[in-house]
């Protein structure tokens, strides 16, 4: 009895060692897995912070810039003229080309405000649309200007009525919307924003700068 009581404290013994043992080897292979993954985000993080590396280039490179207002063709631009009078400046005007709908509308309303007027009292009147348009206290567009309620007594509606197209009176009202667009030639209106008929006299234009006196029309800034 005590010999097998001694065999079988040798087993248990062999056991109990055999078990701690292997115990230990899997607490170091986990161990080592743990590690080795622990590198791995290490590495990975690594990568992911990693500094970009900076290249330079011998040659220059050259990027094109987009067209600006400046540098971009201009809508209905005419050639470049020279002329003595603004008379000889009108009668070099090409007016047989279709217009853009702006140019029209200052052309209309040269037509029906001033076809009657010299023609530099015409282009006063052109003069003082295309001042209204550049001015933050009106619309930013001819059409936009001559259209506006209460400016203009030939508007019905917002509408602007079809002119006489094949009147010489036309062709003129044509050639002076270009010439005041393009500023071509100086206009004695110089800065005006506003005018009247002188048989009238409004309540406005007592608080108005006078510029010019031009056949039938007195013209304010």
């Amino acid at each position: 009895m005590q010999f097998v009581s001694k065999r079988v404290g040798a087993v248990a013994l062999a056991a109990f060692v055999f078990a701690t043992s292997y115990g230990l080897a899997a607490s170091g292979a986990t161990a080592q897995d743990q590690a080795e993954q622990g590198l791995e985000q290490v590495q990975s993080d690594d990568a992911d912070n990693e500094i970009p590396t900076v290249r330079f280039v011998a040659q220059e490179v050259v990027q094109a810039l987009p067209a600006t207002a400046e540098t971009a063709p201009e809508a209905d631009a005419e050639p470049a003229v020279d002329a003595d009078s603004l008379r000889g400046l009108v009668a070099s005007i090409d007016t047989s080309g279709a217009m853009s709908r702006e140019l029209t509308c200052l052309a209309e309303a040269v037509y029906f405000e001033a076809r009657g007027e010299p023609l530099d009292g015409q282009l006063a009147v052109a003069r003082v649309i295309v001042n209204r348009a550049e001015s933050s206290q009106f619309p930013d567009d001819y059409c936009g200007v001559v259209t506006q309620r209460g400016q203009f007594s030939f508007v019905r509606g917002g509408h602007i009525p079809t002119p006489n197209l094949g009147s010489a009176a036309w062709d003129s009202a044509r050639a002076i919307a270009r010439i005041a667009h393009r500023d071509l030639w100086q206009s004695a209106a110089a800065d005006s924003l506003f005018f009247h008929a002188t048989r009238v006299r409004p309540a406005w234009a007592g608080r108005r700068i006078a510029r010019a006196t031009i056949e039938n029309h007195v013209f304010y800034r």
